[in-house]
């Protein structure tokens, strides 16, 4: 395939701020499942935010492939339902060219079916979606499974927006 110059440099450009890392402004901290070690992530927003800079408002999409209720459990002694989701979604630039990635959300303990369903899918196709955004490079987030990156970076000290 034979590209123009103009398109070659527009290319070399993208993937010189695609392989960047994250600064500490795009990382945050969490605990780990059941007390486990702190896990370092981006918040979705941030990474949508971070993907209209790269490619443009209008130059990148995402779309839902699949969308997979995996349980839906009520506890009859605490009228309580836990729920978890799968989706796969894909995200497509301008050109053509995407990647796909598979997302979760789970809720415990939910008094509510409709609203633990309603979290658990918004939660799966946002994790989706930084995954898949994260195959495009280190500044939409693959940085983050770099450990000795993520250990590094979130000893920098962040002053609060105001």
């Amino acid at each position: 395939m034979n590209l123009s110059e103009a398109t070659a440099v527009k290319i070399a450009a993208l993937q010189a701020k695609l392989n960047k890392k994250l600064g500490p402004e795009y990382i945050s901290q969490r605990p780990g499942p059941g007390g486990g070690p702190k896990l370092t992530y981006a918040e979705g927003w941030k990474v949508i935010n971070l993907a209209n800079e790269v490619f443009g408002f209008n130059g990148w999409s995402s779309s839902v492939v699949n969308l997979t209720t995996d349980f839906v459990d009520f506890n009859e002694e605490t009228r309580r339902f836990n729920v978890g989701v799968s989706a796969i979604v894909r995200v497509t630039l301008r050109d053509g060219v995407f990647h796909e990635d598979v997302g979760y959300g789970v809720l415990e303990n939910s008094k509510s079916k409709g609203a633990a369903l309603d979290k658990c899918k918004k939660e799966a196709v946002t994790d989706a979606v930084k995954r898949s955004l994260r195959n495009f490079g280190n500044l939409l987030g693959n940085c983050l499974y770099d450990k000795q990156y993520t250990q590094e970076v979130i000893k920098i000290k962040v002053p609060p927006v105001r």
